[in-house]
């Protein structure tokens, strides 16, 4: 079965900077598509995503301070959090998910992020 395990997360001053990693235990069959999201829900806002074309999207309120980027040869995709703002409070999900097929996505058990002011 295939798992998605996150690292990552923890308390951090405003301004400050963390990187979350998303790690699949194994090749995840048709999947082209991955993301973080924020919750409390695990869809209650997508925060980034990324292809395999390396195609990339973010909510506006993370434009210029969130990255994403994937390591294929580890099957992970990270998301790097600079500039941390208190409004970046979250548990953070990552998913991963084919664009092609009717499928469920896969999710991550989710890390919380706090950001003090």
């Amino acid at each position: 079965q295939v798992r998605l395990v996150q690292s990552g997360g923890g308390l951090v001053q405003a301004g400050g900077s963390l990187r979350l990693s998303c790690t699949a235990s194994g090749s995840i069959p048709n999947v082209d598509a991955m993301g973080w999201y924020r919750g409390p829900g695990k869809r209650h806002e997508r925060v980034a995503t990324i292809t395999t074309s390396d195609d990339t999207t973010y909510v506006d309120s993370v434009k210029g301070r969130f990255t994403i980027y994937r390591d294929n040869a580890k099957n992970t995709v990270y998301l790097q959090m600079n500039n941390l703002k208190p409004e970046d409070t979250a548990v953070y999900y990552c998913s991963m998910w084919s664009t092609i097929y009717s499928a469920d996505p896969y999710w991550g058990q989710g890390t919380q992020v706090t950001v003090s002011s």
